[in-house]
């Protein structure tokens, strides 16, 4: 995988949304709505999404929540040709700097048992699963792993303590 540099991360604007729309129902099995995607696309208080652009074109987006001194990583999607370029790296990276400089210890997300290409991606990341939500997703009644990843302070980019649990 090559992280590339010609990839542009910023707050999502509202002309962004038709393409996080297509993105979204090409990554997922369950996409989420147009007006779920809208206001999850909006930071506020406890919203911090972000969008990956190549040539002025949103090719990926991350959304998350900052909860107290945890940051959740909501949705990760790249669309279908630009996978495995490094954009979700990129987006992760950008988001996790944003969570430590924003002072969270755990970064936590949740990913579908059978996403084997996910669950690489987050374990490459520093990612460890901790529990299991039973029949979390509404499509299948599948499982999701949640995982966990502890941050400090001053790291970044870096595994902290891939063998901790939720504090």
């Amino acid at each position: 995988m090559t992280v590339t540099p010609d990839i542009e991360v910023r707050r999502p604007r509202p002309d962004d949304l038709p393409a996080v729309v297509r993105i979204e129902v090409a990554c997922f099995s369950d996409p989420w709505d147009a007006a779920s995607l809208s206001a999850e696309l909006r930071e506020d208080r406890m919203r911090r999404p972000l969008c990956a652009l190549r040539d002025g074109k949103v090719v990926g987006y991350l959304m998350a929540w900052k909860v107290t001194d945890e940051w959740h990583v909501i949705n990760v999607a790249v669309s279908t040709g630009e996978r495995r370029s490094g954009v979700g790296t990129i987006l992760l990276d950008a988001s996790l700097d944003a969570a430590i400089s924003e002072g969270c210890v755990t970064a936590t997300l949740e990913v579908r048992v059978s996403n084997a290409p996910a669950l690489a991606f987050y374990e490459h990341h520093g990612f460890a699963a901790f529990d299991r939500r039973r029949r979390y997703y509404r499509d299948t009644g599948e499982d999701a792993l949640v995982m966990i990843r502890v941050l400090r302070s001053g790291e970044t980019g870096t595994v902290v303590d891939s063998d901790s649990t939720c504090p």
